[in-house]
């Protein structure tokens, strides 16, 4: 038999492990595992939701309803820099939707496309940041970027990444 505490390119930690077994017996539980299972991998992928399934004993179709319910839950891999664009009432109404679509375009992702060819950056809609004063606002990893209303910051906000990375890779 298989052991059920790995799957292809994934380890369920230790500390993975103890929360799903802390959490797999309480009411609601589905939603806590699934929130700490993307917290390790970054998302939830198919071979990750078939171990839950197994870990669980929640049917795997139960997970996927879920995962698919939410908009946070990713099923796919996304960039090293997650750029999460707020449309919340406040950044949608100071141009949430045009921050989302010119960093698109710069990233040359096309329609179908959640992350670049080179794995790099992904581009999100979130529900909201909680940043409202800084509207419209996105954060890229922890790092929140407001009051983006001039042509061009989110060519240079996508630039300091992209400059970091080449800082970083010329190490």
């Amino acid at each position: 038999m298989a052991d059920t505490n790995t799957v292809p390119d994934y380890t369920f930690t230790r500390e993975l492990l103890s929360f799903i077994e802390e959490w797999k017996s309480k009411p609601g539980s589905i939603i806590m595992i699934l929130h700490k299972t993307q917290e390790t991998f970054g998302y939830i992928s198919r071979p990750a939701a078939e171990q839950l399934a197994v870990l669980t004993g929640i049917p795997l179709a139960r997970i996927y309803g879920v995962i698919t319910f939410y908009h946070f839950f990713k099923t796919t891999k996304p960039g090293k820099y997650k750029i999460a664009v707020c449309m919340g009432t406040a950044c949608y109404l100071k141009g949430g939707q045009d921050l989302i679509d010119e960093a698109r375009r710069i990233l040359n992702l096309a329609p179908d496309a959640e992350i670049t060819e080179d794995g790099l950056f992904s581009v999100d809609p979130v529900r909201c940041i909680g940043c409202c004063g800084l509207a419209p606002v996105l954060t890229v990893g922890k790092d929140t970027h407001g009051k983006l209303f001039e042509k061009g910051m989110m060519a240079n906000i996508i630039a300091q990444y992209r400059d970091a990375e080449a800082a970083a890779a010329a190490q």
